[in-house]
């Protein structure tokens, strides 16, 4: 999150923890894998976790590792967790990278999880470092990189860590944020909050642009470099403008078999009404769609596909879309219609001769008791239903919970119940990134907060039936 969600993301917690309110729910066993300590350890995960063939669990934390970098955070990390050898043992951590920051043209900060390629090479990105020259409370804390973590060679042998983009903080965007994705071609598609050369309403620590989606294709020749290719650079809007286009895209972008790019934008899109003004930002934010050109070298085309519009439908989706096997799109916006903790929405394809997607709200958050400010993607399991995160709460869910919604026997509406909920510190809190499923039904993910004996550092958890 920006800084502006930061502060929202503190208010949010005085709150929520007066939000008592008890909740009776079907609950999951939650076990801590490990706990952060901060320091060289790293704090703060970045994202969720992704499982290698071994199952081991690879992830970035924001924070730790040294605390030489400029910038408001210090350099941050990626990481390995080995599961035990035994039964009933503990997890081992190794750190494969301490980030070095921008006095080494390193990057800083990871803004989002990792993704391995089928190599087995890390991928991710940084909020800040690299080459660019960005200016952040007086002082060049870069614009922000895309990494390549390569597994040694032999086994016990050091990761190599190569920087394969470094953003400039002009037209090719800064702040990269949220998660990479691949296509089938080996191409890694992107977000950055900031930069992009288009809007004036958007963060105005970093020139008030509003964003951009990139492309990343391979080298075609090894040891070359990556291309960077903006497919759209977002303008936002002005205040008083009816609708506009989004601001600040998030992570963790989709693709269809066309090579369609699906995403949200946090700001921007429908301006007026609850969206007339923002702490950062104006509007309630988007979901969106760029069409590649037929020709090789054209631009790319956007479309709107909702404008939130916050008085009865949410605002501010903190985290991508999912897909499923019919193209519909599935997200959460962080605030919410009426009281204000949340939804979970779908915006489905469509139907005969329209044009038009239509967008439903699933669920809404009602009182904190059952979730409040969902801020990453959801999952889908086998049987088409969704789970997530939610990052606070009340009553037994105080500091977040994990959830499942479901369909009906009927089918005619949707269900939401509560798997666990982070009710102590010590077990983690305010998780915020991707589930994963392991081949047994279990549920894996970070916390941005809690664990022991840090009580901030966050976690990396597993829950299960």
């Amino acid at each position: 999150m920006n800084s502006a969600k930061g502060l929202n993301s503190l208010v949010l917690l005085l709150v929520a923890m007066f939000a008592l309110t008890c909740v009776a729910f079907a609950e999951w066993k939650e076990k801590v894998l490990y706990s952060f300590q901060g320091g060289s350890d790293g704090s703060t995960p970045a994202g969720g976790v992704v499982f290698d063939s071994a199952g081991n669990l690879y992830g970035a934390t924001t924070d730790g590792g040294a605390n030489n970098c400029p910038g408001p955070a210090q350099c941050g990390t990626v990481y390995q967790l080995k599961p035990p050898a035994q039964k009933g043992g503990s997890w081992s951590e190794t750190i494969l990278y301490i980030f070095k920051g921008k006095n080494v043209n390193d990057g800083s900060t990871p803004a989002g999880g990792v993704i391995l390629d089928k190599a087995g090479n890390l991928y991710g990105s940084t909020a800040y470092g690299g080459a660019g020259n960005c200016i952040l409370l007086g002082g060049n804390v870069g614009c922000g990189t895309v990494w390549k973590l390569t597994p040694p060679k032999q086994k016990g042998g050091k990761w190599t860590e190569s920087v394969i983009y470094s953003f400039q903080g002009g037209k090719d965007g800064d702040f990269p944020n949220g998660d990479l994705t691949f296509d089938s071609a080996g191409n890694l598609y992107g977000a950055t909050a900031f930069g992009g050369g288009k809007g004036t309403s958007c963060n105005i620590l970093f020139g008030g642009q509003c964003g951009t989606v990139l492309e990343l294709s391979p080298p075609k020749q090894k040891g070359g470099k990556w291309t960077e290719k903006v497919l759209h650079r977002f303008a936002g809007g002005t205040k008083g403008e009816e609708s506009s286009d989004g601001a600040e895209p998030n992570g963790g972008l989709v693709l269809d078999s066309a090579g369609a790019v699906y995403g949200t934008t946090y700001y921007g899109g429908n301006n007026s009404g609850d969206c007339d003004a923002g702490v950062s930002g104006i509007g309630c934010g988007t979901v969106f769609k760029l069409v590649p050109s037929i020709s090789k070298d054209g631009a790319w085309t956007e479309e709107t596909l909702y404008r939130f519009g916050g008085a009865n439908d949410g605002s501010n989706p903190a985290a991508g879309v999912v897909s499923d096997a019919k193209g519909d799109l599935y997200g959460t916006t962080y605030f919410g219609p009426q009281n204000g903790y949340g939804t979970i929405f779908e915006v489905a394809r469509p139907q005969g001769k329209s044009r038009v997607w239509k967008e439903t709200i699933l669920y809404r958050f009602k009182d904190g008791a059952d979730g409040a400010y969902p801020a990453g993607p959801l999952t889908f399991n086998a049987h088409g239903d969704l789970y997530g995160t939610a990052e606070y709460g009340g009553g037994a869910s105080i500091y977040g919970d994990v959830f499942v919604l479901k369909l009906t026997s009927q089918r005619k509406s949707w269900t939401l119940d509560t798997l666990y909920g982070f009710a102590t510190r010590s077990g983690g809190g305010n998780p915020a990134a991707k589930l994963v499923w392991d081949g047994g039904g279990n549920l894996y993910s970070t916390t941005g907060g809690g664990g022991h004996p840090c009580s901030t550092c966050g976690t990396v958890f597993e829950v299960s039936p």
